[in-house]
């Protein structure tokens, strides 16, 4: 058989990428390496102001990329940022479904707003994203990539308090799968990656009290148990994020790839 040469698999150039949640932490990670590698991408964000400054932040690296303000829990948002990215580069060829959300409430003490809350962001957005940019993948003929930020809490909760996180997670990774058999015969290709402790604003926020948690403590704690002794980095998410944007991954749909430093190993 012939050998594909290695620079060429990974080469996005003439594709074009949106990534949700993409202005900062591991959706920048993504918007990064994917522009790196030549796609067109556009940074959606429920805050403008961070998506125009990541957009900016690629385009100073010579890259090609939007800004586009989106809150993917409301549908009128989604059909707006498919629209203009497809007037933007032409089409849509990768959708990173990475918007997500995780304030820490224990179930007692959470209200029936932060389940649906959580639910409204984490999973229903997958689900409105991948149906309006699956829509445009198919009118174009040409296949796609669709792939979803689940968690390792998709597959074993990791701290008290992300009971809504983990049922929204669990969701996404079932979606994934239903999805990539429904999506197959379009030639579009749906996975997923399981991210484990990644140091990244949100986390960062989560250091202070949290419903009476000592958040310091339950991240030491957590951190004690990777066995690479290390949290994760956004770009470790956006390797494997490229990794699955590309030829590189070109037998794999309805997968989910966790990068947890070893994590679920204990």
């Amino acid at each position: 058989m012939d050998f594909q040469n290695s620079a060429e698999l990974i080469k996005l150039s003439s594709k074009t990428a949106i990534v949700t949640g993409g202005a900062v932490g591991i959706g920048f990670g993504i918007a990064y390496r994917l522009a790196e590698a030549g796609a067109n991408v556009a940074v959606a964000d429920v805050n403008n102001e961070n998506s125009e400054k990541a957009a900016q932040e690629l385009v100073g690296k010579g890259f090609k990329a939007i800004a586009v303000e989106a809150d993917v829990s409301k549908a009128e948002d989604v059909e707006r940022m498919v629209a203009a990215v497809k007037q933007a580069f032409g089409g849509i060829d990768i959708l990173v479904n990475n918007a997500g959300i995780y304030p820490n409430i224990p179930v007692m003490g959470m209200q029936e707003k932060d389940f649906e809350r959580v639910l409204a962001v984490n999973l229903k957005g997958v689900f409105l994203c991948s149906q309006a940019a699956a829509r445009q993948m198919i009118a174009q003929g040409r296949g796609g990539k669709i792939i979803n930020v689940t968690s390792i809490d998709a597959l074993h909760p990791s701290m008290v308090g992300l009971a809504h996180y983990d049922a929204s997670k669990h969701g996404v990774w079932g979606f994934t799968k239903n999805l990539a058999l429904e999506l197959a015969p379009h030639q579009i290709w749906v996975n997923a990656i399981a991210p484990g402790g990644i140091a990244t604003p949100g986390v960062a926020a989560q250091q202070g009290p949290a419903a009476g948690m000592d958040m310091e403590a339950v991240m030491k704690s957590f951190t004690e148990r990777i066995p690479m002794g290390r949290i994760g980095e956004p770009d470790d998410i956006g390797r494997a994020a490229l990794f699955l944007a590309s030829d590189l991954s070109s037998y794999m749909t309805g997968s989910q790839v966790v990068v947890d430093g070893g994590y679920l190993l204990r």
